[in-house]
Order: C-alpha cells, then sequence, then structure tokens
C-alpha cells in the first residue's frame, strides 16, 4: 500500500523496485494500492497506467488515506499488508525482510533510526525529533519501539482487525504505535536504509512534531479514540 500525494516523480520507480517476482516465489499474492490524498499531478495516472488500484480518499491527510485502505484491506481475503511511502526514502525491496519477520509477530516496523542513513536523508532537526519522540512514546505507553515515525511497516490481518485509529495527518505512525501498545498487538523491529526523498517533502518539522507528540498524550489519557473530524 503507497499512501500518495503528487508524487509522480518518484512514483514509477518506487512501484519498479517492489519485488514482485520474490514475493511470489514465496507463495504471496501481491497487489499493489496507491491510496491517493488528492494530488494535482500525474500521480493516479501512472498508477493506473502501471497496472496498481487506486484508491482516491475521502478525506484529506495520510491518516485518513491509511484508515480508508485498512478499511478495504478487511474486504479482501488477504492476510498481510505492507504500507511504504512512495516518496523514494524507503527501499522496496526491503519489505522481504519484514515479512519474514511477520511470520512471528502481529506487526514489523522499518526501523530507519538504527538502520542505514544515505546522506541528507534526515536533517538534524528531524533526526533530533524523531529519537525524542520514540523515547515519549515508550515512556508514555511502555511497549518498545525504535522508531516511531517510520513510514514503512508491515501488518498481519490479525493487527489491521484490532487497531482502533482515527487520525487524519501525520501523527498516524503514533497512533498505530498506541493503538499496539493498548490492543497487545505484538511488534518487532526490522533495521532498514533511508534515502533523501525525491520532490518536495511534505512532514513540517515543528508542526507535525507536534501533533505526533500530542496524539501520544491523548491515548495516554483517553486509550478508546473517538471518531475523527476532520
Amino acid at each position: 500500500m503507497l499512501p500518495t500525494l503528487n508524487e509522480e516523480e518518484a512514483l514509477e520507480s518506487v512501484i519498479a523496485r517492489i519485488p514482485v517476482s520474490a514475493l511470489k516465489k514465496m507463495n504471496w499474492k501481491p497487489r499493489i494500492v496507491v491510496v491517493d490524498g488528492g494530488s494535482e499531478d500525474s500521480t493516479i495516472e501512472i498508477a493506473n497506467n502501471l497496472g496498481c488500484e487506486s484508491i482516491v480518499q475521502w478525506g484529506k491527510g495520510k491518516g485518513a488515506g491509511m484508515r480508508q485502505a485498512f478499511e478495504h484491506f478487511l474486504t479482501t481475503d488477504d492476510q498481510a499488508l505492507v504500507m511504504l511511502d512512495a516518496d523514494g526514502t524507503y527501499s522496496p525491496e526491503e519489505m522481504i525482510d519484514l515479512l519474514i519477520n511477520l511470520s512471528n509477530e502481529n506487526v514489523v516496523i522499518g526501523d530507519r533510526l538504527h538502520g542505514k542513513m544515505g546522506v541528507d536523508a534526515m536533517t538534524p532537526l528531524n533526526w533530533a525529533g524523531n529519537h525524542m519522540l520514540t523515547w515519549l512514546a515508550v515512556a508514555l505507553h511502555g511497549k518498545t519501539v525504535n522508531d516511531l515515525c517510520s513510514g514503512y511497516w508491515a501488518f498481519s490481518r490479525f493487527a489491521i482487525e484490532n487497531l482502533k485509529l482515527n487520525s487524519m495527518r501525520f501523527e498516524i505512525e503514533a497512533e498505530m504505535y498506541t493503538s499496539c501498545a493498548l490492543q497487545g498487538i505484538t511488534i518487532s523491529h526490522v533495521p532498514i536504509s533511508y534515502s533523501k526523498r525525491i520532490g518536495e517533502a511534505k512532514l513540517g518539522s515543528i508542526k507535525d512534531g507536534g501533533s505526533i507528540a500530542r496524539k501520544l498524550i491523548i491515548r495516554r489519557i483517553f486509550p478508546i479514540p473517538h471518531e475523527a473530524i476532520e
């Protein structure tokens, strides 16, 4: 599953690198689903031309799109879902490692902070912010997580059936973590490589970091989310 918003510069290369043949050899039946948050470029056209399924989400923001994709997943017979950003920062080939580890866990998170960090992939401010938010998550919720804000996750069907979410924007990963902690969904981590993104960045260092921290605190006080209001 690829969340997108104006990713025409990176999307084709990301899709080309998804290890479809290797997944089939592992007896998976892979599908590529692009969940688009209102792209104004050729993102959807590229996805359709490459034979991907596409979902135009009902609300603005990454969280809204991911929640809609999870709902769609549960209408299928699929048993696992891999999510990665479509901006070229993650290596699609590494999803094999996540899926291998998923056989023993409900969720596997690609760990950038203990993996191979590319040159200029993360600013010093973002690096520090990621570490601080990860520390805050563990301090508040007591469940180990190595890289809270990673955009590379693998989920079992059990995990998606039990996640309780209402996030609309970039705080969705933090809420997925808190839901795992609260619902007893097991997590493991796989070190991954992380590269400089292709195209314009959409995550703001301070504003979005504050939203992520707020979500961690809110879920500590109110474990069950209310319905999201856009």
